[in-house]
């Protein structure tokens, strides 16, 4: 068999080569010519899979390596009865950890106690759940809106976005669906940030279209929030270089690409590419996950600030930003080239289970394994 592959997937030629030949293109370079005689395609999410792009080829199987897969035209996939994957839940604490580091840098330049905020959750699937837990773990008051599990779960724990409004914290972690309703392209519109309380603390690192890009600057310059934390972005990877310069910590979509998500992910397409032909899979993440170069962390009793401390020996959000920052040093031309290679060149990111927390006392310890740490 032919496979085209997303080169960002990791792994994806040495684990994919057992079952055919695989060739490793740039997401957005994936062309109807280059399909034409493939059996399947593996992609992220800046690849769009559509009629326009897979009509007339000989692609019996589709899989995407995120969670998401807006990108991807399923109705078109089931009229063609081409098999289609995703890899739900494979990022998902990939972004949890990356909410938990940008939570806790903000604690310290803003100096509030984390402790004493309350976090407003739109979204309680994979990654809105596991959301929940850390900041459950780090001692805030958590408040969950998720109208289609409150439908199909009756449970009295989703609350209505109104009782979202209220909290220090907001962070979106929906779907992108433009239709229906439960809709969430623009959700957070002139209204939604109107309803926010004065001096909230607004993240979104689901779609960058969940945002209203002109709502937001105008919320921001407006100091009706405190601060705000984006990983996506209208248009990517064509961003908005002024929203850009107000927020407090801007990413390039990067906050699921820890180095556990993303080989989990590829297995996960895997394991499904061979159950579609019938083929026997080989490996696990564990055949491609090396060991962490960071196996313990040692908290000296010293340490003002063990926490942020031992989040950050792992994962800074400081310097994702940094880096994207520089993408204004770049000519017009060039800067969507400087926000994907961000991506593909990303460093490798693991996640806080392949670490032991050593030397901490009790409370922090109950704190540092809540959300995550061994």
């Amino acid at each position: 068999m032919k496979i085209i592959a997303d080169e960002n997937i990791p792994f994806v030629k040495e684990c994919f080569i057992s079952t055919g030949d695989v060739a490793t293109v740039h997401g957005r370079k994936i062309s109807k010519d280059i399909l034409r005689d493939a059996d399947a395609l593996l992609v992220r999410s800046i690849t769009k899979v559509n009629k326009d792009l897979l009509e007339g080829t000989n692609i019996k199987f589709v899989a995407t390596a995120t969670i998401g897969f807006e990108h991807i035209d399923i109705e078109y996939l089931k009229s063609k009865n081409i098999g289609f994957a995703s890899a739900p839940g494979s990022n998902a604490n990939s972004v949890a950890e990356y909410v938990t580091s940008a939570l806790l840098n903000l604690a310290e330049k803003y100096n509030f106690d984390i402790s004493k905020k309350s976090i407003g959750i739109v979204g309680v699937g994979n990654v809105g759940s596991r959301v929940e837990k850390k900041a459950k773990a780090l001692r805030m008051k958590v408040v969950l809106n998720d109208p289609p599990l409150q439908r199909q779960t009756g449970d009295k724990k989703y609350s209505p976005l109104k009782e979202i409004f209220d909290c220090d914290i907001v962070t979106l972690h929906t779907p992108l669906t433009r239709e229906g309703i439960d809709k969430t392209y623009h959700l957070a519109d002139d209204e939604f940030y109107a309803k926010l309380k004065n001096g909230a603390i607004f993240f979104n690192t689901c779609r960058g279209s969940v945002h209203e890009t002109a709502a937001l600057k105008k919320t921001i310059i407006s100091k009706k929030l405190t601060a705000c934390v984006l990983d996506v972005w209208e248009n990517e990877p064509d961003i908005d270089l002024e929203l850009l310069d107000i927020v407090d910590f801007g990413t390039p979509h990067i906050a699921g690409y820890s180095y556990d998500g993303k080989v989990i992910g590829m297995i996960m397409i895997y394991q499904a590419f061979c159950r579609f032909f019938g083929l026997e899979a080989k490996f696990t993440e564990h055949d491609f996950l090396p060991p962490p170069k960071i196996s313990e962390i040692i908290i000296q009793k010293t340490e003002k600030n063990p926490l942020l401390f031992a989040v950050n020996s792992l994962y800074d959000i400081r310097k994702d930003d940094e880096n994207l920052r520089k993408i204004k040093n770049e000519p017009a031309d060039k800067r969507g080239l400087y926000f994907d290679s961000l991506r593909k060149n990303y460093h490798v990111r693991r996640e806080f289970p392949n670490t032991k927390i050593v030397n901490a006392d009790e409370e922090v310890v109950n704190i540092l394994e809540g959300i995550g740490y061994r």
